[in-house]
C-alpha cells in the first residue's frame, strides 16, 4: 500500500491546520494504522484512493464484534473520517468514503463515585510511616480537594502552588490554564510532604520544580498513581473499581451535592462545555427524591 506517502502531510494537517495536541495526533495516526492494518489482513492492496464505504464498514463491523466500547469505535471512525477528509482536501480522492457512515452511538454511562466516608477511608489507609506515605496522603487530598486529572496531578510545579491566596494554578487540556481553590486539609498534606518527604530525595536537576517526586527523585508517571490507588482500594476491600479519575468525579458530585453553582464547578474541572459538567446533576439522587416529592403534583 502507498498509505505511507500521505502519513506525514496528514499529520501536519493535524497540527496546523486543525490545531490538535501532540495526543489527538498520534491517536488518530493510531487509528488510520489500526485500518490499514485490518485491510493488509483482508488481502486489500491497494492505496487510499481505491478505498470504499462497504470497506470502512467492514473494519467498524470487524472492531465491534472485537468487544470495542462504542467510544472507541467512534474515535476509530472519527481518525477514518479525519483522514479522508484530508485527502478530498488535497485532491488525492474525489469523493470521500467515509462521509455518509453515521457514528456508533455512545450511550453516556454515570462515572463511578466514592462517598465521603469512602474517600476518608482510602486517606486513612495510607501509612504515614512508610517512605512514601506522606507523599501519598498529599496525592490522594490534592486529588479530592482539587478534581484533578491525572496528567494534571504529575505536572504540578512548586510554584503552582499559592499557599497565601489558596489557588493552586493548574495547566489543563490544550495549555489552558485555571486556577482551583484548595482547602486546608490539602495545604497541610502538601506542605507535610514537602517537608518529611521531598526534602529528604536527592532530586533530579529537571525536576527540581516538581510537587510530586517518586523516590528517586524524577517525576511521578500516571501509572504510579493509578497503582497506588488500586492498592489502597484493595487494602480497605473497596467493592467499587476506582482509578484516580474517581477522586475528580467525586469531588464535582459532592459540590454538587453542597449545592454549588454548575458553571463553578465546570470552572474548577476545565471543562469547554458545560454539557460535559451536567453528568454530575444526574447523580444527586437524594436531591432529585427531594424535588419530585416535593414539587411533583402527583406526590
Amino acid at each position: 500500500m502507498i498509505w505511507a506517502d500521505y502519513y506525514e502531510g496528514y499529520k501536519s494537517y493535524l497540527q496546523l491546520e486543525k490545531s490538535l495536541s501532540g495526543n489527538t495526533v498520534e491517536a488518530y495516526l493510531k487509528d488510520i494504522g489500526k485500518f490499514t492494518e485490518y485491510l493488509e489482513g483482508q488481502g486489500f492492496s491497494a492505496n487510499p484512493t481505491d478505498v470504499t464505504q462497504a470497506k470502512i464498514r467492514e473494519f467498524i463491523d470487524f472492531i465491534n464484534e472485537l468487544g470495542m466500547s462504542a467510544s472507541s469505535q467512534a474515535r476509530a471512525l472519527s481518525g477514518i473520517k479525519s483522514f479522508f477528509k484530508y485527502l478530498l482536501i488535497q485532491d488525492v480522492i474525489e469523493r470521500d468514503p467515509s462521509a455518509l457512515i453515521e457514528t456508533p452511538k455512545i450511550g453516556r454511562k454515570l462515572p463511578v463515585v466514592l462517598s465521603p466516608d469512602e474517600v476518608d477511608s482510602l486517606i486513612k489507609a495510607v501509612e504515614l510511616g512508610s517512605e512514601t506515605g506522606y507523599r501519598n496522603h498529599a496525592i490522594l487530598e490534592v486529588l479530592y480537594g482539587c478534581g484533578l486529572r491525572v496528567s494534571e496531578l504529575v505536572n504540578l510545579r512548586l510554584t503552582d502552588v499559592h499557599y497565601e491566596e489558596g489557588f493552586i494554578k493548574v495547566q489543563g487540556k490544550g495549555n489552558k490554564e485555571r486556577l482551583i481553590p484548595f482547602g486546608k486539609k490539602a495545604k497541610e498534606a502538601i506542605q507535610i510532604q514537602i517537608r518529611h518527604y521531598r526534602a529528604n530525595l536527592k532530586i533530579d536537576k529537571k525536576d527540581e520544580n516538581i510537587l510530586f517526586l517518586n523516590r528517586r527523585g524524577k517525576k511521578m508517571t500516571r501509572v504510579m498513581i493509578f497503582t497506588i490507588i488500586k492498592d489502597l482500594a484493595e487494602k480497605i476491600g473497596l467493592a467499587k473499581n476506582i482509578s484516580p479519575h474517581t477522586f475528580r468525579h467525586s469531588f464535582a458530585t459532592h459540590l454538587m451535592e453542597g449545592g454549588a453553582d454548575l458553571r463553578a464547578i465546570q470552572d474548577m474541572l476545565g471543562h469547554e462545555s458545560i454539557t460535559t459538567t451536567e453528568v454530575y446533576t444526574h447523580l444527586d439522587k437524594e436531591y432529585l427524591k427531594d424535588t419530585i416529592l416535593r414539587f411533583h403534583p402527583r406526590s
